[in-house]
């Protein structure tokens, strides 16, 4: 089975350039993709809780699951690595899309599967340092941070959608 995973980390983002990206890749390499599991929640939630948990549990050996970016799967080096080690005990592989890394059970595939995660964990620091020092700035300006006092809190759902398959045929 060939799977093509897709992650936003908010509603306010969109899967479709994602799903642009992978179809685009497909097509040029005469490839068909049997389900699509599209999730909106961030990288950082445990893989376990997300549809990405459940499509881990599933695939099997020659399996394929194409994503965008390694950082789509999880944003610190451990998940990256721990989903990564699950595929290649499963013999399964994984394809990113944007830098072309094809990632099976081999050595090479290892060593690159290490490289990546750390330099998503990496970016993920630098985001969160230069967020940090931004509203560390605003503060010092006398910028009000937080929600306005008062303000009804609207709770936010996670929508996680599978297309193409369902998981019960497995």
């Amino acid at each position: 089975m060939i799977y093509g995973y897709i992650r936003v980390s908010s509603d306010k983002q969109t899967v479709e350039n994602q799903r642009f990206e992978i179809k685009n890749f497909c097509d040029n390499q005469n490839i068909k993709i049997d389900g699509w599991i599209e999730e909106t929640i961030s990288g950082t939630k445990a893989y376990n809780k997300r549809e990405l948990g459940k499509l881990l549990n599933k695939v099997q050996k020659d399996d394929l699951i194409i994503c965008a970016e390694l950082s789509r799967l999880g944003r610190n080096l451990f998940m990256i690595m721990e989903i990564l080690n699950i595929c290649m005990s499963k013999e399964c592989r994984v394809w990113t899309i944007k830098d072309n890394y094809k990632l099976g059970e081999d050595i090479q595939s290892k060593v690159l599967a290490f490289a990546f995660g750390l330099s998503a964990e990496i970016e993920r620091n630098l985001i969160s340092q230069r967020t940090k020092e931004a509203l560390a700035r605003k503060k010092i300006e006398g910028v009000i941070l937080g929600r306005p006092k008062g303000k009804k809190v609207l709770q936010r759902s996670t929508n996680s959608t599978i297309r193409g398959f369902s998981y019960k045929n497995y």
